[in-house]
């Protein structure tokens, strides 16, 4: 082995126990997609340069590749580069069951159908043309809607105000999540971006969401992708 190669070995070396030492965990490794099972559309997920490619497929439901492992309370860092017409999300504490279910909440019963991937969402919004820049919000996928802005808190025009300053179109954005009890914050590109009090799932899988598209051929082959996603369990 030459000095060069030497240099780079020790260096990754350091880089994987600094890592380890300060208690984070890489859920994708760069090389393939192991830890991690697809479920609901046909979406593509590729990887590309070290990183997962997710890519629009014509008529086909809203996509999800999901962690194989479930977490509870934990901080969780990533960074997306999506094409600006194209919604996306990351879902945390989520699941999806072999059966039709029915959930009782607050008085109401929320039906979830089987194979349904539902739970808390980090959406990924920043359609210029649109004018609304939700991304960083919290929406309850297949369940209850918008939580934030909505149904648990935020001001609409305020929050499109700070997404818009935010935003990185066609580059690199940074998400993190903290997931304690029954507190989920989340901080986009360095900023508190949404918070919310809610404990109807206080566990589950991390999904990386390519959403439907319906028929528009406009639309197909459409390319959001995901890196550098480490997590540390509290």
């Amino acid at each position: 082995m030459n000095s060069n190669r030497m240099l780079q070995a020790l260096f990754l070396s350091f880089a994987v126990h600094a890592c380890a030492q300060e208690g984070w965990t890489d859920l994708f490794n760069g090389k393939d997609l192991k830890g991690w099972v697809q479920k609901g559309g046909a979406a593509k997920y590729t990887i590309e340069n070290g990183t997962i490619v997710g890519s629009t497929v014509l008529s086909t439901p809203n996509s999800f590749l999901c962690s194989e492992k479930e977490y509870g309370d934990f901080v969780l860092e990533l960074e997306f580069k999506v094409a600006p017409t194209l919604n996306s999300g990351v879902q945390v504490r989520s699941e999806a069951f072999a059966e039709p279910k029915t959930l009782e909440h607050k008085g109401k019963n929320l039906k979830i159908a089987a194979g349904r991937v539902h739970g808390y969402q980090v959406e990924i919004d920043m359609d210029h043309l649109k004018k609304r820049w939700w991304v960083g919000g919290i929406y309850d996928e297949g369940r209850r809607g918008w939580l934030y802005p909505g149904a648990l808190g935020g001001d609409p025009k305020a929050f499109t105000t700070q997404g818009e300053k935010l935003a990185k179109q066609n580059d690199w954005n940074k998400f993190k999540v903290e997931a304690k009890g029954d507190s989920l914050k989340i901080w986009f590109n360095g900023e508190l971006r949404s918070e919310i009090k809610d404990s109807l799932t206080p566990k589950g899988f991390i999904a990386l969401q390519v959403h439907s598209v319906g028929k528009d051929a406009g639309k197909e082959n459409l390319k959001v992708a995901w890196r550098n996603i480490r997590i540390k369990e509290l």
